[in-house]
């Protein structure tokens, strides 16, 4: 009598998945340095042309060279919070005032943009009465409304936060109608067979559905933001880290600006790393 002999699934160990788990972990670190030092490398290269062009007198006499720029920095970072009047603070309280700017505005604008884009999302009346203003308004560069905010408000500070706002405004409220609109039609129908009450609807369908897409509408409005403030601030005045580059200009020190420039970039990065968190926690498979 012969017996059938049955194959067993091939089923990794909980050793061989350690180990397969750190072979991916090692290849990724790997990755990161090369690419982290390939990225020193070019940074090296291109501040040693930098160097060499001011030395040699290639590059304009007002380009400062790196090393300048180095000593600039560490002076002005040095005690960055001074307060010695209205026109001569340290440049921390200029990007602070302008980080209170943009949050402020910002705020506003997710306020207004979340709510309005769930009604325009659920309702087709809404949606085809709301949309013109939209397609119109949309295209139009948030400085141009700089003048009428400053005729209608009166105040450089209120206007910059008024600038945010509507910068801010269209992509919160585009992704909020977008992810509405994509809500997969299961969630719908079962809250319907349900009886879900309104309000329980928009709490436990409606916002978890489409947090996803609500947040990348956040992220990409305060990138945004922090643009526009800089502008802004060049053209309003008063204080703020755009004031601040555009009367380092007048002064011609440009090494100020390069500085100033470098601290931007190095809080934007901070602003969008951590809407980009937010993003990957409230995303899901479908």
């Amino acid at each position: 009598m012969q017996t059938s002999s049955t194959k067993k699934p091939n089923v990794l160990s909980p050793s061989a998945n350690l180990q397969e788990k750190m072979e991916t972990s090692k290849r990724e670190l790997s990755v990161n340095a090369k690419a982290f030092l390939v990225f020193l490398a070019i940074l090296g290269v291109a501040l040693l042309v930098w160097e060499s062009f001011v030395r040699l007198g290639i590059a304009s006499t007002l380009v400062p060279a790196p090393s300048q720029v180095v000593v600039r920095g560490v002076e002005l970072l040095s005690n960055p919070f001074y307060n010695m009047g209205v026109n001569d603070v340290g440049i921390g309280i200029q990007l602070l005032s302008s980080l209170q700017r943009v949050v402020v505005g910002f705020a506003i604008a997710a306020i207004v943009a979340v709510p309005l884009g769930f009604l325009i999302g659920t309702s087709e009346v809404a949606s085809k009465a709301i949309d013109p203003f939209i397609q119109i308004l949309k295209p139009v560069s948030p400085l141009a409304w700089l003048p009428i905010g400053l005729a209608v408000l009166q105040d450089s500070q209120s206007t910059a936060i008024f600038v945010i706002f509507i910068c801010c405004i269209w992509p919160i409220l585009v992704n909020t109608i977008f992810g509405v609109r994509t809500i997969p039609k299961t969630y719908l129908n079962v809250a319907k067979t349900l009886e879900t009450k309104k309000g329980m609807f928009v709490r436990k369908v409606l916002l978890p559905a489409s947090l996803p897409n609500i947040v990348t509408g956040l992220r990409i409005s305060l990138g945004v933001a922090w643009l526009v403030i800089i502008a802004a601030e060049m053209l309003i005045g008063g204080r703020g880290i755009g004031y601040f580059v555009w009367n380092e200009w007048n002064n011609l020190d440009i090494s100020s600006i390069i500085v100033a420039i470098i601290l931007i970039g190095l809080i934007g990065t901070a602003l969008d790393r951590i809407l980009a968190y937010v993003e990957r926690r409230v995303s899901y498979e479908n």
